[in-house]
């Protein structure tokens, strides 16, 4: 039987008031990061992984209900990789190491988080297994709460990831120039 690659979900919906709040004049997902709309470079990163993908931007009354609604979406999927939007520097190796880590030890973790620098980030990585919980989501806190019922059966794997991108979120204008000081970095050093 062969095994069906997980499904990264990118989750689009959110209304991004913290970034407007902190002086942003769009949508956080459409403010210019090295010249491209954020949402552009998550969704290339996502392209070049070469993993199937779903776009989740309806709106939402909340990250649960996002979730839920995507899951439902990619039913079929060999489980789901969820990625914020918002998170423009994420690497599609790192995509691509989460969903091999997932595959393989599907028997021994039910969920997988990549870690970067002692900080836990995204995507998570759910197995299918996971399917009905996740469809069952709704409300602000997203998949929080089926990841915490993991942790607590030792069923989630951390994969530590040299990709600063799985922690770099952007919520603010500050957060944006962070961002783009690391996007500059990583231009300079690939040109060297």
């Amino acid at each position: 039987m062969e095994l069906r690659a997980p499904t990264v979900i990118v989750l689009a919906s959110g209304r991004g008031e913290r970034f407007i709040a902190s002086g942003g004049t769009t949508h956080k997902l459409s403010a210019l990061l090295g010249g491209r709309p954020v949402l552009e470079h998550t969704l290339g990163a996502v392209r070049e992984s070469g993993l199937p993908w779903h776009l989740e931007d309806a709106g939402h009354p909340g990250m649960g209900d996002s979730i839920a609604a995507a899951v439902r979406a990619a039913a079929d999927a060999g489980g789901w990789l969820i990625l914020p939007a918002d998170l423009p520097l994420v690497q599609p190796a790192t995509l691509r190491r989460i969903a091999e880590v997932l595959s393989q030890s599907s028997s021994q973790w039910q969920a997988v988080q990549p870690v970067h620098a002692g900080a836990r980030g995204h995507p998570v990585g759910f197995a299918a297994s996971n399917g009905a919980a996740l469809m069952a989501l709704a409300g602000p806190l997203g998949a929080a709460s089926v990841l915490r019922g993991l942790r607590a059966t030792n069923s989630v794997g951390e994969v530590e990831v040299d990709d600063a991108g799985v922690v770099t979120d952007i919520d603010t204008l500050d957060d944006l120039a962070r961002a783009e000081a690391l996007l500059l970095q990583r231009r300079k050093v690939s040109a060297a």
